[in-house]
C-alpha cells in the first residue's frame, strides 16, 4: 500500500497576522514612565554678583537624614505635619514695615499668620531650604517636596477665593484656555506674586 504524504501548511498568512498583532500591541500599549519633581534651575550669576543678606528668621530649614527622618527647624516632625508648619511660616507676615535691603518687609495685609517677630517677615521673603542626605530615599524626598508645594497651593487657593471668588486652579485653567485675556493674566500673576514659591535645594550631605 502506497504511503500518503502529509500536505504542507502555508504559514505565510499566519506570519502576517502575527506581525500585524505585534504592531497593534506596540501602538496601543502604554508604558509607565518614572516622573520626577519639576525644577527650574537658576542661571549662573555674573562674576560681580553679591548675594543679598538673608535674615535667619526668613529661612525655614527642612532636613531629611539618611534614615528618612524629617527634621524641621532642628526638631523631629512627621511628614503629615509639614504642610501646616510650612503654611504657618510662609503666611506669618511678621514684618514691621521697615525698609530691608531696599524693599519693604511688611506688613502683609493678606496674611493670616501669628505675625511673630521670630518668623518670616513676608511671603516674598520666606525661603524654604530643603537639605537631604545622599542616603535619603527618593520617595521620601518627593513626599517632602509634595507637602511643601501643597502648602503654597493652599495659600494661593485661599487668596484667589478671597480676591476673585474662584479657586486658583480654576483661575489658572481659565487663563490657559484664553491666553489673550490680559485681565486673567493679571489675576494669575497677582496670586503668584503674593505667594511666590521659593523652595531652595541645598547640596545633599554625606553621612557615614
Amino acid at each position: 500500500m502506497a504511503r500518503r504524504e502529509n500536505p504542507e501548511i502555508n504559514a505565510g498568512s499566519m506570519a502576517d497576522i502575527a506581525f500585524l498583532l505585534l504592531i497593534f500591541f506596540l501602538v496601543t500599549t502604554t508604558m509607565n514612565v518614572d516622573s520626577g519633581v519639576s525644577k527650574k534651575l537658576s542661571e549662573k550669576p555674573p562674576e560681580d554678583y553679591v548675594p543679598p543678606i538673608i535674615k535667619e528668621k526668613n529661612i525655614f530649614e527642612v532636613n531629611i537624614n539618611r534614615n528618612n527622618e524629617l527634621l524641621v527647624e532642628g526638631s523631629r516632625m512627621d511628614i503629615e505635619e509639614l504642610k501646616d508648619a510650612a503654611i504657618a511660616f510662609i503666611d506669618n507676615g511678621g514684618g514691621d514695615g521697615k525698609i530691608d535691603e531696599g524693599e519693604p518687609t511688611g506688613p502683609c495685609n493678606y496674611c493670616k499668620g501669628e505675625r511673630s517677630i521670630k518668623s518670616s517677615d513676608h511671603p516674598n521673603k520666606a525661603i524654604i531650604s530643603v537639605q537631604s542626605d545622599r542616603g535619603t530615599e527618593y520617595g521620601t524626598y518627593l513626599k517632602v517636596q509634595n507637602e511643601l508645594i501643597r502648602a503654597y497651593s493652599d495659600l494661593r487657593n485661599r487668596l484667589s477665593k478671597e480676591r476673585y471668588g474662584i479657586p486658583f486652579p480654576e483661575l489658572e485653567d481659565s487663563y490657559k484656555d484664553d491666553r489673550a485675556n490680559l485681565e486673567l493674566k493679571k489675576k494669575v500673576e497677582d496670586i503668584k506674586r503674593s505667594y511666590p514659591e521659593i523652595i531652595s535645594d541645598s547640596e545633599p550631605t554625606s553621612s557615614n
